[in-house]
């Protein structure tokens, strides 16, 4: 079934490049590329982060994260296919930016070469990370070396240096470079904040997966129940964000700045602008409001899953405004979405066969299934 899924969404995505143009077509491919690319930067910056504070409850739910990271290696090819779309999207890599004053002012940082080694710079040092902590993990399975542990938690500060400078620069490049002649300080925060939702979402529908199936019988209500409090703080934490950001470009009023919103609060973008709130924040927070509502495993998983859809309609958001003034939605993204999804579940099921569903040879392991709140 899902190799049929993909193999169809494929054949769809393909079509679309010589149907409706390759607009349409990078501006689909770029959408799912960061979606991957934000799932997996996020699951991977909640391992990292377990390292280096010293958690001990996350530890019997850190293999999960560590296999949703691995969505990293399908998003680094994404991007290095991506590049190809500098100059169907990205009016900076065209010639006639050269006439644009401000965007020409640009051009020793918004400039193809440089854009390039700057992608496959952050992709080197992602794909580095998702072996040190993940590759890691799996080896400890089976020598039991404690020394793995203590790497992990050495290299945990330097990636998150890494994760705050490549998120800055994925947010400039790839998303706010789209219309080179606005820009934004919190964009970057905005991204960070919606990827390690991703994260959450996408571990807390691994976790879901694997208890239905009789597997991590170990967890208890109190893992679950911090688990679920981190998706509903960063629900809380992406929404401050985005509605920081809306809000200061709206006080100061610069035509630089609020030409980027009006463009998505007019016409039918208004109507997906609306969605994205009650989506991403509205529906999410009161949904996981009641205390035990975040240790309800069945109900934690629909709202990860909204959370996610949420997400995508987030990135739709910030790029599919180039194409013009009405949000397309035909078979073109229906073929992307089943690629894409196809790709992943792919990828995940591969995943979820190797090592086992918790790090056995963390020392931790014991501490952290004892754990009570």
């Amino acid at each position: 079934m899902t190799l049929a899924m993909t193999a169809l969404g494929g054949l769809a995505a393909a079509a679309t490049f010589f149907v409706c143009g390759p607009q349409r077509f990078w501006a689909n491919w770029l959408v799912w590329m960061l979606m991957l690319l934000s799932a997996g930067l996020g699951a991977l910056f909640l391992t990292a982060l377990e390292h280096l504070t010293g958690a001990r409850w996350s530890v019997p739910l850190r293999r999960s994260a560590e296999r949703v990271s691995g969505l990293l290696v399908p998003a680094c090819a994404a991007a290095v296919l991506a590049l190809f779309a500098l100059p169907v999207l990205y009016p900076w890599a065209g010639p006639e930016a050269a006439h644009h004053p401000l965007i020409a002012a640009k051009a020793g940082w918004l400039n193809v070469p440089f854009f390039a080694a700057r992608a496959l710079a952050c992709a080197a040092l992602w794909l580095v990370s998702w072996r040190v902590f993940a590759g890691g993990s799996l080896r400890q399975d089976r020598s039991r070396d404690a020394a793995l542990s203590e790497r992990a938690r050495r290299y945990a500060p330097f990636f998150m240096v890494v994760m705050g400078l490549t998120t800055l620069v994925v947010a400039f490049d790839w998303v706010s470079s789209l219309s080179p002649e606005w820009y934004s300080d919190v964009i970057g925060v905005y991204l960070f904040a919606g990827s390690f939702l991703a994260g959450l979402a996408a571990v807390t529908l691994t976790v879901g997966h694997l208890k239905e199936r009789g597997r991590l019988t170990e967890l208890r209500f109190d893992h679950v129940y911090s688990l679920g409090a981190w998706l509903f703080a960063f629900t809380v934490f992406w929404s401050y964000i985005a509605f920081a950001q809306y809000l200061l470009m709206w006080y100061a009023d610069l035509p630089e700045e609020v030409f980027w919103y009006a463009q998505r609060s007019r016409g039918a973008w208004r109507g997906v602008s609306l969605a994205l709130g009650l989506l991403h924040f509205v529906i999410p927070f009161f949904a996981l409001l009641p205390r035990d509502a975040k240790g309800d495993l069945r109900r934690l998983r629909w709202v990860a899953a909204l959370v996610l859809g949420a997400h995508f309609l987030d990135l739709y958001w910030l790029v599919f405004p180039v194409l013009g003034a009405r949000p397309p939605f035909s078979w073109p993204e229906l073929g992307f979405a089943g690629f894409f999804i196809g790709v992943s579940l792919l990828w995940m099921r591969r995943a979820l066969r190797q090592g086992a569903d918790m790090p056995v040879g963390d020392p931790g392991l014991a501490e952290g299934l004892a754990f009570k709140l």
